[in-house]
Formats: C-alpha cells, structure tokens, sequence
C-alpha cells in the first residue's frame, strides 16, 4: 500500500496527474482522466462533485485509504482530496497496487483499467508497426471488400 504514493509523486513529476478540484473537472469533461482519486476524509461536497466528474467523463472513481495530508505530501502540497490520473498505464498500475491491498474493494477497478492499458498497448503497437512499413517503403494492405 505504501508504494502507491511514490507512483503517484512519479506521476505528478511526469504531468500526468490533475491535483485539485478545477483541474480533475476538467480532465474529467474532456474525456482525459482514466482514473479519479479521493482521499478518505475528503468533505462530503467534494466526494458529491466528483462522482459528477467521474459521470460526466467517464471516469472511474475509487476512494482511497490515505488522508488528505498524505497525498498532499507526496505531490509536494500541504493537502489534496481530489486528483485524476490522465495516463492508462499510471492509472492501471494505481489500481494494481490498491486491489494487491484490498481484492475486493478494488478488484473490478483493477480489471477495467487493466483491459482498457491493453487495448491502449496494442494501439500503440499497431501504430508504430505502420509507421516502421511506411518508412520502409511497404505498400498497405488492401482491404478486401
């Protein structure tokens, strides 16, 4: 459970994490934030605006066992209640982490995130296999119709 603040710090540090309620909005709306965090003892009124967030993109939302003053110290803040992570990879590894502590609470988060960091991989794959045919000079496939 311990390690799950380091990556989220790692996250910060790499831009992939939206910290604060306006910022988390707005990655939610736009469709960018696989994955929403709160702490434990965030105020009802926040816990209420980001299940909202978490409706409007399509994002899933997962309460977290620490305290505001925990993950606002490992992003460099006094506190944080909400934040949003906008990457597939770093979202599916947070969910690893925290259903590796609780199967059961996290489980089907974990399973969603992981399929949706597949589908992403695969993505990328296919995409710079094209891009290594078009610098090779291969001609595309034709479609059959």
């Amino acid at each position: 459970m311990d390690s799950i603040l380091p990556l989220l710090g790692l996250a910060f540090r790499a831009g992939r994490l939206a910290v604060g309620e306006e910022p988390v909005g707005a990655v939610c709306r736009a469709h960018k934030a696989y994955l929403l965090l709160l702490a434990h003892d965030a105020a009802d009124n926040t816990i209420r605006r980001a299940h909202h967030f978490c409706q409007a993109g399509k994002t899933v939302c997962l309460t977290i066992p620490f305290s505001k003053d925990e993950l606002g110290s490992c992003l460099g803040r006094t506190s944080c209640a909400m934040l949003a992570v906008s990457d597939v990879g770093f979202a599916a590894a947070v969910a690893e982490k925290l259903a590796q502590a609780d199967p059961e609470t996290y489980g089907q988060a974990r399973d969603l995130l992981s399929q949706k960091s597949a589908r992403a991989k695969k993505r990328r794959d296919e995409t710079r296999a094209h891009e290594k045919n078009l610098r090779r000079g291969k001609p595309r496939k034709e479609k059959s119709k």
